[in-house]
C-alpha cells in the first residue's frame, strides 16, 4: 500500500501517514473477500483496529485486537489532547465498538487486561495477557570484556548502567539522572542511553545542563551489532513513568533478560514490571523518586560482583523459559483459534 512516511515526532506527520493508510485499508477491508478469515489488528497506528470495528458493522468480519499502547489514554498522558474533553470521549466511544466487537483481544500485561475490561465492557475471557518476546539465539550473554561497544567507548574500567531502546515520553529518566549527578565525582561510575525517542533531546541538554560527563548518548545500533551493544555494561535498565502501566509496557524487559544482566526497574510500586523482576530474582527493582534507594542499589550491585552473576544467570533462564517467540506463538495460535471458533459458531459480540 502506498502511504506517506513522514517523521512520526510532529503530529502532522503523524497524521497524514495514519490517514493515507487507514482510507485505502478500510476500503481494501470493505470489498475483500474474507469468509473463513480471522484479522488481527494492532494498535500502531492506533486507529488501525477501528477498521476492524467499522467493517464489522456492515459485514462479516473477524477480528483480533493486539493491544501495544491504548490510546486515548497515552495522548491524554502525554498532553496531546485535553482530558475529558470531545476528542478523548469520541475516542473511547469508537474504542467500545472496536473491543466489543472483536472476537478476542491480546494485551502485553495484566494491567492492561484490566483497563480493557474496566473501561470497554469487555467480558474477561475475550482477553488475553501474552507477552512480547526476544530471541535467545539472537540476543545472548556475553562477556562485557569482549563487547566491542564497550570497548570503543571506554566502558570496560567503569561500572556502566546501559538504558539501550525508545527515548520516549513514557518512561522514567530523571531518576536515572540524578543517579549520575550523585556519582559525579565517582570514577567507577558511567551510565549510557543508546536509542532515539521523544525525550531524546530532553536528555542531552539535562546532560550538558547538569555538566554529567558520567553520561554518554549514543544512537540506536544496527541489529547485526545489537547483541554486542547491550553485553556493553555491567547492569541493564528498565523503566516505566508513573501513571503508564497498563497503558503500555517496556518491551525492552524481554532483552534485557535474554541478554543476562542483572536488571535495575524503576516503577510505580506494585507495577507488573517490579513483579516479573523480582519474582524472577532477575535483578533490584526500585521506585519512581526514591534516589536514596536506587543510589544504594547501585551501591550493592557494583560491590557484589556474585549477585549479579545469580541474577544474570536467573534473568536468562527466566527469557528462555517464559518469553521467547515459540512461547508466544502458542499463545497467540490458541488466541486464533478461539476467534476461528467463533466464526464457525457464528456467535456476535
Amino acid at each position: 500500500m502506498r502511504t506517506t512516511r513522514y517523521s512520526k515526532d510532529r503530529i502532522a506527520g503523524r497524521l497524514s501517514n495514519a490517514f493515507t493508510f487507514l482510507v485505502p485499508l478500510l476500503l481494501r477491508q470493505l470489498f475483500s473477500r474474507s469468509r473463513g478469515r480471522v484479522y488481527m489488528y494492532t494498535s500502531n497506528p492506533p486507529f488501525l483496529g477501528i477498521i476492524g470495528g467499522l467493517v464489522s458493522l456492515i459485514r462479516s468480519h473477524r477480528y483480533i485486537v493486539l493491544l501495544h499502547d491504548s490510546y486515548p489514554h497515552l495522548a491524554v498522558w502525554c498532553r496531546k489532547i485535553r482530558p475529558r474533553g470531545l476528542i478523548e470521549r469520541a475516542w473511547h466511544v469508537v474504542n467500545k465498538i472496536m473491543y466489543r466487537r472483536a472476537s478476542q483481544t491480546i494485551v502485553l500485561c495484566a494491567r492492561a487486561k484490566d483497563l480493557v475490561v474496566r473501561d470497554y465492557g469487555v467480558a474477561p475471557e475475550r482477553v488475553h495477557v501474552i507477552h512480547n518476546w526476544a530471541d535467545p539465539a539472537t540476543i545472548r550473554a556475553v562477556s562485557k570484556q569482549n563487547s566491542t561497544f564497550a570497548k570503543n567507548n571506554g566502558l570496560l574500567g567503569t561500572f556502566t548502567l546501559l538504558y539501550s531502546g525508545n527515548l520516549g515520553l513514557y518512561y522514567e529518566f530523571e531518576s536515572l539522572l540524578a543517579l549520575a549527578e550523585r556519582f559525579r565525582d565517582d570514577p567507577n561510575f558511567t551510565l549510557v542511553f543508546v536509542g532515539a525517542g521523544g525525550r531524546r533531546g530532553w536528555i542531552a541538554s539535562e546532560i550538558e545542563r547538569r555538566g554529567l560527563s558520567n553520561v554518554q548518548m549514543h544512537p540506536y545500533q544496527p541489529f547485526e551489532t545489537l547483541n554486542d551493544s547491550l553485553n556493553a555494561c555491567d547492569v541493564s535498565v528498565v523503566t516505566i513513568a508513573k501513571g503508564i502501566e497498563g497503558i503500555s509496557f517496556p518491551s525492552k524487559l524481554y532483552s534485557s533478560l535474554a541478554v543476562g544482566k542483572p536488571i535495575l526497574a524503576i516503577s510505580e510500586s506494585g507495577s507488573e514490571l517490579q513483579h516479573m523482576v523480582e519474582t524472577a530474582g532477575a535483578g533490584l527493582w526500585i521506585r519512581i523518586g526514591d534516589l536514596d534507594g536506587l543510589e544504594e542499589a547501585v551501591r550493592t550491585l557494583r560491590g557484589d560482583s556474585a549477585m549479579r552473576e545469580r541474577m544474570g544467570r536467573a534473568a536468562r533462564e527466566c527469557g528462555e523459559r517464559r518469553y521467547t517467540a515459540a512461547s508466544a506463538a502458542k499463545e497467540y495460535l490458541r488466541v486464533v483459534d478461539l476467534a476461528a471458533t467463533r466464526t464457525r459458531h457464528g456467535g456476535e459480540s
